[in-house]
């Protein structure tokens, strides 16, 4: 059966929220759908709920599962939901978020009629904390974007211009597929580093206001893991490696109008990891020595390339000063830096 939308959730010990998971996307009131569900191979019931619901459920038919042999971890999961997905377009949601019924049926309507690559859905943040419950609205403005380079000169016009998380928009899958546009193969922030290189690839780009997606943030959650006693090295530098390439990537770039903005976000994206190992450092072991965070700075350009620059070229120069000064000074300088931005305390 031909799908126009597939929904993509790789699912991994999500048994206290896979449920309302997937009774949100099942009660879409698009029709064609198809549900592709990747069992991460975790050890608790959420694949037995997801089974229960494609043997009972109206649209069970619908629900595929894929069963790889062994954990994938979230990066390689995702890629491999690329691969299989049968829909025209691709939605990816997680399996402890919930989205709205309608929220199908109106990021197809306006990748339909805006003959759009991407179209992305404002989206609300639940922080839940214990028993306090607090919400916090991202919403974008309606814009469409037709004009080569200009959704990227949009997106790169200042840090956050866009989310950083592949959740909540519903793309094209020939844009990844024909890109070879793949997630990086580690368990935090693996969507992040293709979220900086994605809007490169895209043309036609759609914004709406409508709250469309619902975000858990909750305690002991991948995305909130933020107070554990101690964090690996190694995991740390699995995330820098997947913006390194990124990093590395940026000659494909040049020539563009968005490239010194592209640049400074790559940059930046680099300082504020740094700024959460300088404040996190008694947790992280072993350490990290001031060469290697120095170092992290370095520009992938030359100091003539970068004097070249015709827009920002002195938010370049500053950052790209972080990567030649003796490695003491340099973690001296970010870590005010770190404290003027609220970054470290």
């Amino acid at each position: 059966m031909a799908y126009q939308v597939t929904i993509g959730i790789p699912v991994y010990n999500a048994e206290n929220y896979i449920r309302q998971a997937i009774e949100s996307a099942l009660a879409q009131t698009f029709e064609s759908i198809e549900f592709l569900i990747l069992d991460d191979c975790g050890t608790d019931s959420s694949m037995s709920i997801v089974c229960e619901y494609q043997q009972s459920h109206s649209r069970g038919k619908d629900i595929r599962i894929l069963s790889p042999s062994y954990n994938m971890g979230v990066g390689v999961a995702r890629n491999e939901i690329v691969k299989e997905t049968q829909g025209r377009y691709l939605f990816f949601m997680d399996a402890d978020d919930t989205i709205d019924p309608n929220t199908i049926e109106l990021l197809y309507e306006h990748a339909i009629r805006y003959q759009a690559d991407i179209v992305f859905g404002s989206y609300e943040r639940i922080i839940q904390m214990g028993e306090n419950e607090t919400k916090e609205l991202f919403q974008y403005p309606f814009m469409f974007f037709q004009k080569e380079d200009e959704f990227p000169n949009y997106v790169y016009r200042k840090y956050a211009g866009i989310q950083a998380t592949t959740w909540n928009f519903l793309i094209d899958i020939d844009i990844l597929r024909n890109n070879h546009i793949c997630y990086s193969p580690i368990n935090y922030w693996e969507d992040f580093s293709l979220m900086i290189d994605l809007p490169t690839y895209i043309t036609r780009a759609v914004l709406l206001p409508n709250i469309t997606y619902h975000y858990y943030c909750r305690v002991g959650s991948a995305s909130n893991d933020q107070s554990r006693d101690y964090i690996s090295k190694e995991e740390i530098n699995k995330v820098m490696d997947a913006i390194i390439r990124v990093k590395a990537n940026s000659d494909r770039t040049k020539g563009h109008a968005y490239f010194p903005k592209r640049m400074f976000k790559v940059m930046m994206t680099f300082f504020y990891m740094i700024c959460s190992v300088l404040e996190k450092g008694e947790n992280i072991h072993p350490s990290f020595s001031n060469r290697e965070l120095r170092d992290l700075m370095k520009y992938p350009l030359s100091m003539m390339e970068i004097l070249k620059m015709k827009t920002w070229r002195a938010k370049n120069l500053m950052l790209s000063l972080l990567g030649f000064l003796p490695p003491m000074l340099s973690v001296f300088l970010m870590k005010r830096m770190g404290k003027m931005k609220g970054l470290i305390e």
